[in-house]
């Protein structure tokens, strides 16, 4: 079995004007491809080629980890965004926020914080903890929370720069601002029923 490129949940244009057809044409199609033909190439004749893209990233260290975390970490993100996105959360995701961080504009300051501090190339991540509260959690490289016992993903921004050079150079605060503004919280309601 081999893995393809999954397919963006929306049109290349759909994000602009806060993430361009550009960005998504390089990003997708160039970096996140990357990841998934290197994987396949390691994990070729092997056992691993059976397995699930998570139980390989579970179970895996080195190069096929790093290529196998990079395509579960791009997928999760395009999903974590929506041309019809943003605004405030609603539904659970809105109550667990509430509950877990006192109000949405405290959990968007720690979550924008940790983004903004996230040193080079990274991921910032909402997860929910085996208790059921929700944190906020940097990984480094390709660093994913799904390697943690009892954390679940709930939602996540790229950090690395490929995410956001093209549209807003080395400003990350102005590309959080996008991300907000494209934010998935259906995708978060779904993973929080998990």
């Amino acid at each position: 079995m081999s893995f393809n490129l999954p397919p963006l949940p929306y049109a290349n244009d759909a994000l602009e004007p806060h993430i361009s057809s550009e960005t998504l044409e390089f990003h997708h199609t160039k970096h996140h491809n990357g990841y998934i033909s290197k994987l396949n190439g390691l994990i070729d004749g092997t056992d691993l080629a059976e397995k699930s893209l998570e139980d390989i990233v579970k179970t895996s260290s080195g190069g096929i980890f790093n290529n196998a975390a990079q395509a579960f970490n791009h997928d999760f993100y395009w999903k974590s965004l929506s041309p019809n996105g943003g605004g405030l959360p609603v539904g659970a995701i809105n109550d667990a926020i509430i509950a877990s961080f006192g109000s949405f504009e405290e959990f968007q300051a720690k979550f924008n914080d940790c983004a903004v501090n996230n040193f080079a190339s990274s991921w910032t991540w909402l997860v929910k903890n085996a208790d059921g509260s929700l944190n906020v959690i940097n990984t480094a490289n390709a660093g994913t929370p799904i390697t943690e016992e009892g954390i679940t993903p709930l939602l996540t921004i790229d950090l690395w720069e490929h995410a956001y050079y093209i549209d807003y150079r080395n400003v990350r605060g102005e590309y959080l601002n996008g991300f907000w503004a494209l934010v998935n919280w259906e995708f978060a309601n779904e993973n929080l029923a998990k």
